[in-house]
Protein backbone atom coordinates (compact mmCIF):
# COMPACT_ATOMS: atom_id res chain seq x y z
CA UNK A 1 0.00 0.00 0.00
CA UNK A 2 1.62 2.87 -1.65
CA UNK A 3 0.68 7.06 0.04
CA UNK A 4 3.59 7.72 -2.42
CA UNK A 5 2.92 8.77 -5.92
CA UNK A 6 6.57 7.98 -7.80
CA UNK A 7 5.83 9.63 -10.81
CA UNK A 8 4.77 13.42 -8.95
CA UNK A 9 7.96 12.79 -6.91
CA UNK A 10 10.02 12.37 -10.07
CA UNK A 11 11.92 8.91 -9.32
CA UNK A 12 13.80 7.89 -11.96
CA UNK A 13 16.45 4.73 -12.28
CA UNK A 14 19.69 5.81 -10.35
CA UNK A 15 18.72 8.37 -7.54
CA UNK A 16 19.69 8.09 -4.67
CA UNK A 17 16.61 8.17 -2.08
CA UNK A 18 15.97 7.93 1.69
CA UNK A 19 13.11 6.54 2.99
CA UNK A 20 13.13 7.74 6.63
CA UNK A 21 10.90 6.29 9.11
CA UNK A 22 10.64 3.24 6.60
CA UNK A 23 9.35 0.87 8.85
CA UNK A 24 8.40 -2.34 6.75
CA UNK A 25 9.96 -0.79 3.98
CA UNK A 26 6.83 -0.52 1.54
CA UNK A 27 8.22 2.88 -0.03
CA UNK A 28 11.96 1.42 0.04
CA UNK A 29 10.86 -1.74 -2.13
CA UNK A 30 8.72 0.52 -4.76
CA UNK A 31 11.58 2.64 -5.26
CA UNK A 32 14.52 0.01 -5.85
CA UNK A 33 11.87 -1.49 -8.37
CA UNK A 34 11.95 1.57 -10.44
CA UNK A 35 16.09 1.55 -10.21
CA UNK A 36 16.96 3.71 -7.14
CA UNK A 37 19.80 3.81 -4.62
CA UNK A 38 17.78 3.54 -1.95
CA UNK A 39 18.81 3.92 2.20
CA UNK A 40 15.88 2.43 4.37
CA UNK A 41 16.32 4.51 7.61
CA UNK A 42 14.49 4.03 11.04
CA UNK A 43 14.72 4.03 14.59
CA UNK A 44 13.76 0.26 14.83
CA UNK A 45 16.20 -1.97 14.81
CA UNK A 46 14.51 -5.12 14.26
CA UNK A 47 12.49 -3.56 11.15
CA UNK A 48 15.59 -2.26 9.13
CA UNK A 49 16.96 -6.13 10.04
CA UNK A 50 14.10 -7.83 8.28
CA UNK A 51 13.93 -4.71 5.88
CA UNK A 52 17.50 -5.35 4.52
CA UNK A 53 16.71 -8.60 4.23
CA UNK A 54 14.36 -8.16 2.09
CA UNK A 55 16.51 -5.59 0.00
CA UNK A 56 18.52 -8.19 -0.69
CA UNK A 57 16.02 -10.56 -1.66
CA UNK A 58 14.59 -8.24 -4.39
CA UNK A 59 18.19 -7.94 -5.65
CA UNK A 60 19.13 -10.86 -5.41
CA UNK A 61 19.67 -12.99 -8.98
CA UNK A 62 17.08 -15.58 -7.50
CA UNK A 63 14.62 -13.24 -7.62
CA UNK A 64 13.91 -13.95 -10.90
CA UNK A 65 10.80 -11.75 -12.50
CA UNK A 66 10.57 -10.21 -9.39
CA UNK A 67 14.54 -8.90 -9.32
CA UNK A 68 14.43 -5.35 -7.96
CA UNK A 69 15.97 -2.75 -11.22
CA UNK A 70 17.61 -1.04 -8.15
CA UNK A 71 20.07 -1.74 -4.80
CA UNK A 72 18.97 -1.18 -1.45
CA UNK A 73 20.79 -0.97 2.08
CA UNK A 74 19.18 -0.10 5.67
CA UNK A 75 20.77 2.18 8.48
CA UNK A 76 18.97 2.29 12.29
CA UNK A 77 19.39 6.47 13.31
CA UNK A 78 17.78 9.21 14.79
CA UNK A 79 15.91 11.18 12.55
CA UNK A 80 17.72 14.60 14.78
CA UNK A 81 20.91 13.50 13.64
CA UNK A 82 21.14 11.42 10.01
CA UNK A 83 24.65 10.19 9.17
CA UNK A 84 24.82 11.22 5.64
CA UNK A 85 26.73 14.29 4.46
CA UNK A 86 24.34 17.65 3.03
CA UNK A 87 23.09 17.23 -0.36
CA UNK A 88 23.62 12.84 -0.41
CA UNK A 89 20.61 12.25 -2.10
CA UNK A 90 18.05 13.15 -4.93
CA UNK A 91 14.87 12.14 -3.63
CA UNK A 92 13.50 11.91 0.39
CA UNK A 93 10.56 10.49 1.39
CA UNK A 94 9.05 10.66 4.76
CA UNK A 95 6.25 9.05 5.54
CA UNK A 96 3.89 9.05 8.65
CA UNK A 97 6.81 10.04 10.69
CA UNK A 98 6.69 13.57 11.29
CA UNK A 99 3.76 13.10 13.87
CA UNK A 100 5.96 10.65 15.87
CA UNK A 101 9.31 13.17 16.27
CA UNK A 102 8.91 15.77 19.38
CA UNK A 103 11.34 17.83 17.55
CA UNK A 104 10.02 17.95 14.00
CA UNK A 105 11.27 21.38 13.37
CA UNK A 106 14.79 19.90 13.55
CA UNK A 107 13.53 16.63 11.95
CA UNK A 108 12.53 18.57 8.86
CA UNK A 109 15.98 20.57 9.16
CA UNK A 110 17.64 16.81 8.72
CA UNK A 111 15.68 15.99 5.66
CA UNK A 112 16.57 19.09 4.11
CA UNK A 113 20.15 19.11 4.64
CA UNK A 114 21.11 15.43 3.51
CA UNK A 115 18.78 16.61 -0.08
CA UNK A 116 20.24 18.37 -2.96
CA UNK A 117 19.50 21.55 -4.01
CA UNK A 118 17.12 20.82 -7.24
CA UNK A 119 16.17 17.47 -5.41
CA UNK A 120 13.02 16.52 -4.49
CA UNK A 121 11.15 14.86 -1.00
CA UNK A 122 7.65 13.72 -0.30
CA UNK A 123 6.08 14.30 3.36
CA UNK A 124 3.20 12.40 4.16
CA UNK A 125 1.21 12.97 7.93
CA UNK A 126 -2.17 11.95 9.47
CA UNK A 127 -4.84 14.27 7.95
CA UNK A 128 -5.95 16.89 10.54
CA UNK A 129 -9.92 15.93 10.36
CA UNK A 130 -9.65 12.13 10.11
CA UNK A 131 -7.37 12.22 12.85
CA UNK A 132 -9.09 14.32 14.95
CA UNK A 133 -11.85 12.33 15.47
CA UNK A 134 -9.58 9.30 15.82
CA UNK A 135 -8.16 11.05 19.01
CA UNK A 136 -11.71 12.04 19.99
CA UNK A 137 -12.60 8.34 19.90
CA UNK A 138 -9.61 7.07 21.88
CA UNK A 139 -7.40 9.32 23.97
CA UNK A 140 -5.01 5.49 24.33
CA UNK A 141 -5.02 5.83 20.63
CA UNK A 142 -2.30 9.02 21.56
CA UNK A 143 -0.88 7.92 24.45
CA UNK A 144 0.38 5.48 23.68
CA UNK A 145 4.57 5.50 23.90
CA UNK A 146 5.77 6.16 19.95
CA UNK A 147 2.40 6.85 18.92
CA UNK A 148 1.00 10.23 17.66
CA UNK A 149 2.42 13.60 19.32
CA UNK A 150 0.67 15.91 17.09
CA UNK A 151 -2.05 16.80 15.01
CA UNK A 152 -1.26 18.94 11.45
CA UNK A 153 -3.19 21.37 10.39
CA UNK A 154 -2.18 22.12 6.49
CA UNK A 155 -0.63 25.45 6.51
CA UNK A 156 1.48 24.62 9.72
CA UNK A 157 3.53 21.83 8.00
CA UNK A 158 3.68 23.50 5.14
CA UNK A 159 5.22 26.41 6.86
CA UNK A 160 7.64 24.86 8.88
CA UNK A 161 8.92 22.62 5.52
CA UNK A 162 9.01 26.23 3.76
CA UNK A 163 11.46 27.62 6.33
CA UNK A 164 13.55 24.64 5.99
CA UNK A 165 14.01 25.86 2.41
CA UNK A 166 11.36 23.55 0.22
CA UNK A 167 8.87 24.85 -1.86
CA UNK A 168 5.62 23.12 -1.91
CA UNK A 169 4.84 21.81 -5.87
CA UNK A 170 1.70 20.02 -5.18
CA UNK A 171 -0.59 17.79 -2.55
CA UNK A 172 -2.74 15.47 -2.02
CA UNK A 173 -4.91 12.77 0.73
CA UNK A 174 -4.79 9.03 0.08
CA UNK A 175 -6.08 6.04 2.01
CA UNK A 176 -10.15 7.39 2.17
CA UNK A 177 -10.94 2.93 2.79
CA UNK A 178 -8.09 3.22 5.34
CA UNK A 179 -10.05 6.57 8.02
CA UNK A 180 -13.02 4.01 9.12
CA UNK A 181 -10.34 1.34 10.16
CA UNK A 182 -8.98 3.60 12.63
CA UNK A 183 -11.73 5.27 13.84
CA UNK A 184 -13.79 1.65 14.51
CA UNK A 185 -10.53 0.52 15.97
CA UNK A 186 -10.63 3.65 18.84
CA UNK A 187 -14.04 3.18 19.67
CA UNK A 188 -14.02 -0.27 20.38
CA UNK A 189 -10.24 -0.27 21.38
CA UNK A 190 -7.24 0.32 19.96
CA UNK A 191 -5.84 -2.99 20.98
CA UNK A 192 -8.68 -4.84 20.12
CA UNK A 193 -7.90 -6.45 17.17
CA UNK A 194 -10.29 -9.45 17.78
CA UNK A 195 -13.76 -7.19 17.32
CA UNK A 196 -15.29 -9.06 14.86
CA UNK A 197 -16.10 -5.53 13.54
CA UNK A 198 -12.63 -4.88 13.71
CA UNK A 199 -11.72 -8.07 11.73
CA UNK A 200 -14.07 -7.90 9.36
CA UNK A 201 -12.88 -4.43 8.29
CA UNK A 202 -9.59 -5.66 8.25
CA UNK A 203 -10.29 -8.47 5.84
CA UNK A 204 -11.64 -6.24 3.93
CA UNK A 205 -8.58 -3.67 3.64
CA UNK A 206 -6.37 -6.81 2.70
CA UNK A 207 -8.69 -7.92 0.15
CA UNK A 208 -8.77 -4.42 -1.67
CA UNK A 209 -4.67 -4.23 -1.19
CA UNK A 210 -4.32 -7.53 -2.21
CA UNK A 211 -6.95 -7.60 -5.40
CA UNK A 212 -7.22 -3.96 -6.20
CA UNK A 213 -10.59 -4.08 -7.74
CA UNK A 214 -12.10 -1.32 -9.46
CA UNK A 215 -14.67 -0.98 -7.51
CA UNK A 216 -13.33 0.26 -4.43
CA UNK A 217 -10.55 2.05 -6.56
CA UNK A 218 -12.81 4.23 -8.00
CA UNK A 219 -14.68 4.79 -4.94
CA UNK A 220 -11.39 5.87 -2.83
CA UNK A 221 -10.17 8.41 -5.72
CA UNK A 222 -13.98 10.02 -4.77
CA UNK A 223 -13.73 9.71 -1.56
CA UNK A 224 -10.03 10.94 -1.10
CA UNK A 225 -10.66 14.52 -1.24
CA UNK A 226 -13.49 14.50 1.27
CA UNK A 227 -11.77 11.99 3.89
CA UNK A 228 -8.34 10.43 3.27
CA UNK A 229 -6.50 9.35 5.87
CA UNK A 230 -3.41 10.58 5.03
CA UNK A 231 -2.36 14.55 3.88
CA UNK A 232 0.78 13.95 0.83
CA UNK A 233 3.12 16.82 0.47
CA UNK A 234 5.73 16.99 -2.77
CA UNK A 235 8.55 19.42 -2.28
CA UNK A 236 11.85 20.85 -3.84
CA UNK A 237 14.75 22.17 -2.03
CA UNK A 238 15.43 25.51 -3.28
CA UNK A 239 19.17 26.16 -4.92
Amino acid sequence: MLTVRYETLGVVPGDHLLDLGAGGGRHAYEAMRRGAVVTAVDYDHSEMVKAFAMMRALSSDDAAVTRSKGVGAAAVSNALALPFPAGAFDRVIAAEVLEHIPDDTAAIAELARVLRPGGTMAVTVPRWWPELLTWALSDEYHSKPGGHIRIYRHATLVSRLEEAGLRLSSCHHAHALHSPYWWLKAFVGVDDDKHPAVRAYYRFLVWDITSGPRVTRLAERLLNPVMGKSAVFYLTKQP
